[in-house]
């Protein structure tokens, strides 16, 4: 059972400011839950039905330090972030990033993404690919929102996110940057790099001109029918898999 203070500190967690105030997040559901109790991330509370702990007792054994909560579907309906909760909700300590600058391997710099799907698949992208390493724009949506959790799907265990001025982080990189951009060129015609820096930029403005001007590549993915604009995320992993891929 959870107590009614315990159920609105949970609740409370839908909104950032809680988030950083304790330094925790929400992560739901089945899959994504398991990853995390998988891992020795700490884990602060586990929220779960009878049954669903029950099945996955070794995994909650793992983590001596969290607080076991069995609840019914009602009790979990009213601590959940989503519209079908799904048996199990753990609260998780934030990783710490690590801030060295990343050197001869690939990086991911995200300027101004707003939406928290594009965010949470772009992290599952980078996760797929191998890359170790996002910088978010300070401007960027909330990388522990809880839809950025679901879509990254346990992404945030290997892949190091922080937050951080990008003009600052890209006159510091020493590495190729290249830039997703409607003018740049045919993504299909460039040789693939060993490293380097890919900038996806904001869903609507793309990336900002002085962002921009950082990049020595402006790369493109050809159109080739009548589509206006690729989403952000879609973008992310087509020219990941094209630069990357092996």
């Amino acid at each position: 059972m959870l107590s009614k203070a315990q159920n609105k500190y949970i609740r409370s967690l839908s909104l950032q400011k809680y988030r950083k105030e304790h330094n925790v997040f929400i992560a739901e559901g089945d899959k994504i839950s398991r990853e995390w109790l998988s891992s020795d991330a700490p884990i602060q509370h586990i929220a779960a039905t009878y049954e669903w702990a029950e099945a996955n007792r070794a995994l909650i054994d793992r983590h001596e330090e969290a607080t076991l909560h069995i609840v019914d579907d009602i009790q979990l309906k009213s601590i959940s972030t989503l519209q079908t909760p799904n048996h199990v909700l753990v609260v998780a300590h934030m990783p710490k990033h690590d801030d060295a600058m990343p050197a001869n391997e690939w990086c991911i710099a995200l300027d101004e993404i707003q939406d928290p799907g594009n965010m949470g698949t772009i992290i599952r992208i980078a996760d797929w690919f191998g890359v170790k390493h996002i910088i978010c724009s300070p401007g960027c949506v909330d990388v522990y929102n809880p839809k950025v959790v679901q879509s990254a799907m346990g992404g945030h265990l290997r892949v190091n996110i922080r937050t951080a001025p990008l003009n600052e982080f890209l006159s510091q990189a020493n590495m190729p940057v290249y830039a997703a951009a409607l003018n740049g060129q045919n993504i299909y015609e460039i040789s693939k790099p060993a490293y380097g820096v890919l900038i996806i930029g904001n869903e609507s403005k793309g990336i900002s001109d002085a962002i921009l001007d950082k990049a020595q590549h402006k790369v493109t993915i050809p159109r080739l029918g009548g589509a206006e604009s690729l989403n952000a995320a879609v973008s992310a992993g087509i020219i990941c898999a094209l630069l990357m891929g092996r």
